[in-house]
Parts: C-alpha cells; sequence; structure tokens
C-alpha cells in the first residue's frame, strides 16, 4: 500500500506540472481586459498613454514579453512562488489569490456538500428500488423524470427556478446569499436568512444531479442481482428483503464509494454557472468574472487549486476502492 501511494504521489506529481504548463501557455495568450482597465484608469488620472500605461501594468505583472522565452521566463518565476506558497495577487481582486479562495470557499463549500448529501439520500433508495422493480411503473417514471432532470442545462434549470419559485410565486430571493434590509441581525436571524437564499439554487443542483446518480445505482444494483451469489442466497431461503439490504445493498455501493472520492473537486471547487446564475459570491462565481476580466493570476491559481484537488480526488478513489473490496489489492 506504501509503495503503490509513493507512485502515485510521484505521478501526481507530473501531472501536476504538465497541467500548469499547458495552463500558462492557454491563459498568457487570453485578452488581458483588467490589464486594460487599470491602463485606462491610470490614463485617466496621469494623462499617460493607455497603451505605455498597459505597458507599464503588464510588466508590473510580469506579463509583459510575450515571446518564447518570456513565456518560459513567465512560468518558471510563477512556478517558484508557486512552490513557497504564493499564487500571486489577483488584478481583478486586487488581494492574494490564495485568500481569496480561503474566503470565499466556504459558501461553494457549503452549497455543494448539502447538495450531495441529499442527492445521495434521494439518488441511492430511488436507483435500488428501480433496480429490485426493473421495468415496473416506478422504473418506467423514475428513468422519464431523471432523464428530463439530466437533459436540463444548468443555466436553464436556474433559470427556469428563478422566473417560477422567485419571481413568480416569490418564495425565494432572487439572488445573493445575504438580504440587504437585515438591520444588526442575530445569528440565527442571519443564519435562516442566508439558508432561505441558498435553498434555491441547491433544489437545482439537487434535480440535475439526482439522475445521474440514481442510474449508476440502478446499473450496479442490476449488476450484483444477476451475481452466482445473490442466487445462492436465494437458493438458501433468505427473505428477499434480507437478499436487498444485506447482500445487494452493500456490495452495490462499492463502485460508488470510490465516485464520491472523486467529488473532492466539485465540492471546494464550487458549481461556476449556478453560482453565477444566482450571483452568490462563491468561489465558483469568482473564478469566472476573473476568467472575464483575464486575470491570470487567479485563473491560474484557482485552476491549479482544482488540479490538485483532481489528484488527490483519484489517488484517494484508489484508495477507497480498495479498503471497501478486499478482493482488490494495491501492490
Amino acid at each position: 500500500m506504501v509503495k503503490y501511494i509513493i507512485k502515485r504521489l510521484l505521478l501526481a506529481v507530473l501531472i501536476l506540472f504538465s497541467v500548469s504548463v499547458i495552463m500558462y501557455i492557454l491563459v498568457r495568450n487570453i485578452d488581458l481586459n483588467a490589464l486594460w482597465d487599470i491602463a485606462g484608469a491610470g490614463n485617466l488620472a496621469s494623462g499617460q498613454d493607455a497603451e505605455e500605461k498597459f505597458q507599464a501594468v503588464a510588466e508590473a505583472y510580469g506579463y509583459g514579453d510575450n515571446s518564447f522565452l518570456g513565456i518560459i521566463k513567465g512560468y518558471f518565476s510563477w512556478l517558484g512562488n508557486f512552490l513557497q506558497g504564493d499564487m500571486g495577487t489577483s488584478i481583478t481582486y486586487k488581494q492574494p489569490v490564495e485568500d481569496v479562495i480561503s474566503k470565499n470557499m466556504g459558501i461553494s463549500f457549503t452549497i455543494s456538500l448539502v447538495s450531495l448529501i441529499l442527492q445521495l439520500i434521494i439518488a441511492i433508495p430511488l436507483g435500488i428500488k428501480c433496480a429490485v422493480n426493473q421495468y415496473g411503473k416506478l422504473d418506467y417514471v423514475a428513468t422519464f423524470l431523471t432523464m428530463i432532470g439530466i437533459s436540463f442545462p444548468t443555466f436553464f434549470a436556474a433559470s427556469l427556478a428563478i422566473r417560477v419559485f422567485s419571481v413568480e410565486f416569490g418564495w425565494f430571493p432572487v439572488s445573493g446569499i445575504q438580504s440587504g434590509n437585515l438591520i444588526s441581525p442575530t445569528w440565527w436571524e442571519e443564519f435562516k436568512d442566508k439558508v432561505w437564499h441558498m435553498t434555491l439554487p441547491i433544489i437545482v443542483l439537487v434535480v440535475l444531479s439526482i439522475g445521474s446518480w440514481s442510474r449508476y445505482t440502478r446499473t450496479n444494483t442490476l449488476e450484483v442481482l444477476n451475481a452466482d451469489y445473490i442466487r445462492t442466497a436465494r437458493a438458501k431461503g433468505l427473505s428477499e428483503r434480507s437478499v436487498v439490504y444485506k447482500h445487494v445493498f452493500r456490495n452495490s455501493l462499492i463502485p460508488l464509494v470510490t465516485v464520491l472520492a472523486g467529488t473532492l473537486p466539485t465540492l471546494f471547487g464550487g458549481a461556476m454557472i449556478t453560482e453565477t446564475m444566482f450571483s452568490i459570491p462563491g468561489i465558483g462565481k469568482l473564478a469566472y468574472d476573473a476568467m472575464i476580466d483575464g486575470d491570470i493570476p487567479f485563473i491560474m491559481g484557482y485552476n491549479m487549486f482544482l488540479a490538485m484537488l483532481t489528484v488527490i480526488g483519484i489517488l484517494l478513489t484508489d484508495i477507497m476502492y480498495a479498503v471497501v473490496d478486499p478482493r482488490v489489492k494495491l501492490a
């Protein structure tokens, strides 16, 4: 196990290095809108030519030389700072990138975690029930509804939810994470207000994801139901309830456990489209705004943060697979 983990960690370092190189080359070729805004503001203040101001600001951030050697030099300069824990200063937010991520990650994590828990609570029993009653009424109805949910684009579902439940019915706020009319609220009032604001985004995320989880559970359960040891259990005279919940349920969860480890980036990375549609100041929306502005330091820091979470998630997936399935041995 230890030897396997060391090998995977060394491979992870190589993967992260390759990702960072490709990412840096790509982001160096985007429009630096944020730098142009800074140059324009400086031009108005000092009368300096905007092009000269832009070049000065770009040089200050290390993006002035776009030649091959300039990009190589800029990359290794960024890499050296990154290895020391310095992701740079965000052009858009005027703060260290690591501070922006840490300060705004909590909202995204809360929404994603609650959504994931609700998805599993609903989808796993539904998938097992559909598999046990294959081609029954529940199976057909659940398949029909979940396919509709899977087919809806996130922005469409979010827009529809806002239109119906916020604009027409007025049950939930249209956007934001906190009401602006609260004056010296208690912690309980502030907590309830935030829960009220996060309810609709969570519902949208749950509805859009239940389908994939339930279909995955159904497929795994059907495979287990057709296994030889399940037929043996039934031949021994075990009740159907005992067969399903003692043998089928436990073994059908093995692939799900491994998939769950891979959800780490989505928990901490934020739901970019959902947060943007609901104007939630989570890390996903901040990343979207920074990308629109061409904020190279933030784009690099945020995507490397996601890349590290992805690599860690894959490693956890491999380890968890060996933990939950004793038949698998890691060499």
